[in-house]
């Protein structure tokens, strides 16, 4: 099938705090009348806008297109509506099918009712169509229907991501709690960090954020190690899928020279580093080095230094970062002077306890968990000896 002209309408989710930087991402890639809501985006735009924003958003989780919108008061005003819907022209019975559904004060007893009667509705019509259902897959399916549910409308979605688009194809190596990779380029891009600019993590853990600074240094598409859900539909357009794979191949025009530096104290998160900046392709380009953020020295005179410490969740280490903060604050006056320094956490406690008044403080979720990106300025020739 070949990809319509006229315009589709889209929902894009990502962690919040990122959305007004999705927006600004997503119009780049040719998403029209972007709209920003609470955790994402709604636009819209052409199949090779939507291929675009899959293959190249840093900062979008998942790429939603819109089938449907209706009214409702009960379950079955919802089931009447997804059953309305014609599937077959969407996708084939072959597919495997799995339906999420989300709801913000919608009145509706039970999600998990409201999922089965969708799927129920799906596979009805086809069962009318094509005197066939297709099968339910929850842990991988092909076809990922999505319901929204607000107090008196509804949506269906189908999902042209697939799998997460923070899923990147790369991560070798988990470190305990990692950060999503679209939330980390989310944090890199707040920092306002330039390519010719140092950049120092001196926690890397498994080097999300270095990864994905040195990807957005060297122009890569963050989707080109993976699939994606639309290659599953009906109105999959391969010709312009495989043009637009072939563009992104293309090396960089810029190819600035980089200056990436990670350190961790411990070594099982350089091992993960290693081998997650190899698997990313970008290993050559950073300098990883075995030290304790409150010992290390600065690789460079000014930079710009992200990291994403502990946030104290476990018995005891509440105390231990208690102890921790007002040190880190000594070593950044002491050995950064010059640097301007990025802390993501969700301790709240950071800004009092480090001694260090906070430039900035940007709100920023980690899944439910609510951060807080610091930024601390530490200007050249202040620190005390």
């Amino acid at each position: 099938m070949s990809s319509s002209s006229r315009p589709e309408a889209f929902f894009a989710s990502c962690p919040r705090g990122l959305e007004a930087l999705l927006a600004g991402e997503l119009t780049s890639l040719g998403a029209s009348a972007p709209r920003v809501t609470a955790g994402g985006l709604e636009f819209s735009g052409s199949w090779e806008a939507c291929y675009r924003a899959n293959l190249w958003s840093r900062l979008a989780s998942r790429v939603l297109w819109r089938v449907a919108e209706f009214d409702y008061a009960t379950e079955e005003d919802i089931y009447a509506a997804a059953r309305a819907v014609n599937w077959f022209d969407l996708f084939d019975v072959n597919r495997t099918l799995r339906v999420h559904v989300t709801a913000q004060k919608s009145p509706v007893k039970s999600l998990e009712f409201v999922t089965l009667r969708v799927k129920d509705a799906i596979c009805d019509r086809f069962r009318d169509d094509v005197g066939r259902r297709p099968d339910v897959d929850r842990a991988e399916p092909d076809v990922r229907v999505h319901v929204f549910l607000e107090e008196r409308r509804g949506a269906l979605y189908l999902d042209t991501s697939g799998e997460g688009l923070f899923k990147r194809g790369w991560r070798m190596q988990t470190v305990e709690a990692p950060l999503r990779e679209n939330l980390a380029a989310g944090i890199v891009m707040l920092s306002g960090w330039k390519f010719d600019q140092p950049l120092l993590d001196p926690m890397c853990g498994g080097a999300t954020l270095l990864v994905e600074a040195a990807a957005m240094a060297r122009g890569r598409a963050p989707g080109m190690k993976r699939a994606f859900g639309f290659e599953k539909l009906d109105t999959f357009n391969a010709t312009l899928w495989k043009a637009l794979r072939d563009e992104a191949a293309q090396p960089a025009k810029r190819a600035p020279k980089l200056a990436l530096f990670g350190s961790d104290a411990e070594a099982a998160a350089l091992t993960a580093a290693r081998r997650n900046l190899g698997a990313a392709g970008v290993e050559r380009w950073v300098t990883l080095e075995a030290s304790d953020v409150l010992t290390r020295k600065a690789p460079a005179e000014s930079g710009v230094m992200i990291a994403n410490p502990p946030y104290g969740e476990r018995i005891g280490e509440s105390e231990a970062l208690a102890r921790f903060y007002p040190k880190l604050g000594d070593a950044l006056k002491k050995n950064f002077a010059g640097w301007n320094c990025y802390f993501f956490t969700a301790d709240r406690r950071m800004e009092k306890l480090i001694r260090l008044q906070a430039s900035r403080r940007t709100p920023l979720y980690n899944g439910a968990l609510e951060c807080r990106l610091y930024e601390f300025r530490m200007v050249a020739g202040s620190h005390r000896s």
